[in-house]
């Protein structure tokens, strides 16, 4: 009896120990910078699609999703960046650079200090 329940004990341990694995995110789509730590005041938009980045900026933009949104590719600057994405590591322009996700994938933080929201999130 004392070995049956040693073993219930020991698988039952085993499952709970499990790690369960962390969401895949994807870079892919519309990210917001701001140059301070409010999203609010956010004035570039990169768009990172099949391997290239594009940006658009706003001098004077509103403090909601509704502008970035109704940006389409004329609005975009002259010229465009290169990026692979591996998990955590962003590759922009060749420059290996260490990020992570956080808030359910909404925003992502570089080991270096940089943060992108994800546009149309409800991160902070």
């Amino acid at each position: 009896m004392k070995k049956t329940l040693f073993a219930l004990f020991v698988v039952a341990i085993s499952f709970m120990s499990c790690d369960k694995p962390l969401p895949e995110y994807t870079i892919e789509g519309k990210w917001l910078w701001s140059p301070s730590e409010e999203r609010a005041d956010a004035n570039t938009m990169f768009e990172f699609i099949d391997g290239n980045i594009y940006t658009s900026y706003c001098i004077t933009c509103p403090g909601d999703d509704d502008y970035w949104n109704s940006l389409d590719s004329t609005d975009r600057i002259p010229g465009i960046h290169s990026y692979t994405f591996d998990g955590d590591t962003l590759v922009w322009d060749g420059t290996p650079r260490g990020v992570a996700f956080e808030c359910d994938g909404g925003k992502l933080e570089f080991h270096l200090g940089m943060n992108l929201w994800r546009l149309s999130s409800d991160c902070q």
